[in-house]
Parts: C-alpha cells; sequence; structure tokens
C-alpha cells in the first residue's frame, strides 16, 4: 500500500527520486499522467492496466468518458525507474503541475501523487478545515 507525505527535490533534468518505500511497490517501470487538483498521478504498470481496462469500457458516446479518456490518455506516459530510484518528469508534465525544483511525492493507497509544494500545502489546509464535515458523510456511507 502506497501511504506518507515525502519532500523531493528535482534535479536539473527533471529527475526525481521516488521514495525507497514506493519503489517496491511501483516496480521498474510506472505510468505518469495528468492528474486531478493539478497534481501528477504515478501508477504501477499493473494499476495502469486494470484502470486501461477500466475506461475502455466507458462508452464514446458520452461526452464526460471522451473528455476523461482524453485527458488521462494524452498525458499519459512510460517511464522507468533508474538505478538511483529516479524517474524523468517529462516536461509537459512537469509544466501542468507547475513543478519546477521542489515536489511532495505522496502515496494514495493505489498510486503515488506528485506536487507542486505550495499547491500541495494550500490544498492540504484547506481539506483539513473540511476533515470533520468528509467524516461525518464517511460515516453515514458507513465507511468510517
Amino acid at each position: 500500500m502506497l501511504i506518507g507525505e515525502y519532500n523531493h527535490t528535482l534535479d536539473g533534468k527533471r529527475r526525481m527520486s521516488l521514495p525507497a518505500k514506493f519503489r517496491k511497490d511501483l516496480g521498474k517501470q510506472v505510468v505518469v499522467t495528468y492528474g486531478l487538483d493539478t497534481c501528477l498521478f504515478v501508477f504501477s504498470k499493473a494499476q495502469w492496466d486494470g484502470i486501461l481496462e477500466k475506461l475502455s469500457g466507458l462508452s464514446i458516446g458520452q461526452s464526460d468518458s471522451r473528455a476523461f479518456n482524453r485527458f488521462l490518455l494524452a498525458g499519459a506516459t512510460d517511464i522507468d525507474i533508474d538505478a538511483l530510484g529516479r524517474i524523468l518528469i517529462p516536461e509537459y508534465l512537469a509544466d501542468f503541475a507547475q513543478i519546477t525544483t521542489s515536489a511532495v511525492v505522496i502515496g494514495v493507497s493505489d498510486r503515488v501523487e506528485v506536487w507542486n509544494e505550495a499547491q500541495w500545502q494550500t490544498y492540504k489546509t484547506r481539506i483539513g478545515k473540511q476533515a470533520d464535515v468528509m467524516a461525518e458523510k464517511l460515516g453515514e456511507l458507513g465507511v468510517l
């Protein structure tokens, strides 16, 4: 399971080290793509294959399905994890997530997210203020 929050720097070539505990679950190659809330999603190949299967089952007749497929798949790229545990973040993905020299890497159960450090802090503060309300709603659903 991918959990935790880590701060990392990017070198001049946009290479970023993945946390060692994440590398074991991710394998030697990952798929990186546009994420939601202006972050990047990082998936293991196995997890990505499952997502592709679900996406391929969506109707191309529905505009929301087409749009989300285009968003997620157009940005996706296979990336090898090098011998030092780093991934190279393509320029277009770094631009999308506004990641330049530092990033926050978080584990979210089945995926890793890579965030611009300032945006992550803003998001975390905003969501933290809503945690009680969200917990109440999840309690109503029997989750908590």
